[in-house]
């Protein structure tokens, strides 16, 4: 199990060039989970995409549908004490920090390639290539 960052859902949804990375990530470890924070930041992605003609409305409602169903009952809501803790003791966002509290929970990595992310958790955070690496 392990926790996927929105990026890492959205390279695996939408082809691009991350998309081979996240495909061997979600080989190695299909078990992916997320806080419920992770729809509207992948809306936000379709949104980018919608407004820059890379997807046509059918396509972004289809690929939505599919990451619901991806991570269909692998949702989990946080406590916002413990994401404030987290924000008073790191310089990440309130949204990052979700992530790193979600992944110290539960005692499992975070998969990311955010790079503030990475530095500032590097015993729990790992990147795409990093992950990949350890087949």
């Amino acid at each position: 199990m392990i926790v996927a960052d929105t990026n890492l859902i959205a390279y695996l949804m939408i082809e691009g060039d991350f998309t081979p990375q996240a495909e061997l990530v979600y080989q190695l470890d299909s078990n992916w989970i997320a806080p419920y924070l992770w729809r509207s930041e992948f809306r936000n992605i379709l949104a980018l995409y919608l407004r820059k003609n890379y997807l046509s409305m059918a396509e972004a409602k289809t690929i939505m549908a599919q990451a619901e169903a991806l991570m269909k009952n692998k949702e989990f809501e946080l406590d916002s004490a413990s994401i404030l803790e987290m924000i008073e003791n790191s310089t990440l966002s309130a949204y990052d920090c979700e992530y790193v509290v979600l992944a110290k929970k539960l005692g499992i990595n975070l998969i990311t390639n955010d790079k503030k992310i990475l530095k500032s958790f590097p015993d729990l955070a790992v990147s795409l290539e990093s992950y990949g690496q350890k087949s």
